[in-house]
């Protein structure tokens, strides 16, 4: 089973962007799936989530008013949607699946089991120019 995202690219500030995540041979019906980030020297940190069946969502500070995680269904794919981009979110995007989620959607939730319990994928990079 293998996890793919995509839809990275560079980008100026204030620019726009979709990524996608796809899970080639599982299904999301019953995941919690985000996306993470990784700036250059920089540890991972949670961007976004989302509660597949419920479509409860969660995001990070940073990520709020910005950056909309959504899903299609029918496509079985998660989507991130970036506006208003900055420099500073220059990273490699990752997505990543639990298939055991606490339907809670709480931050404990989001911070410590996801991080820790989810399959991650390959990233895709986005770049913000300034």
């Amino acid at each position: 089973v293998q996890l793919q995202a995509s839809g990275g690219g560079l980008v100026e500030t204030g620019g726009s962007l979709r990524l996608s995540c796809t899970g080639s041979g599982r299904s999301f019906s019953n995941s919690a799936v985000g996306w993470f980030r990784q700036a250059p020297g920089k540890g991972r940190e949670l961007v976004a989530g989302i509660i597949w069946s419920g479509g409860n969502t969660y995001y990070e500070d940073f990520a709020k008013g910005r950056f909309t995680i959504s899903r299609e269904h029918a496509e079985n794919t998660a989507y991130l949607s970036m506006d208003s981009l900055k420099t500073e979110d220059t990273a490699v995007y990752y997505c990543a699946v639990d298939d055991h989620p606490d339907h809670s959607g709480s931050y404990y939730y989001w911070n410590v089991v996801f991080r820790r319990q989810s399959d991650w994928g390959q990233g895709t990079l986005v770049t913000v120019s300034s």
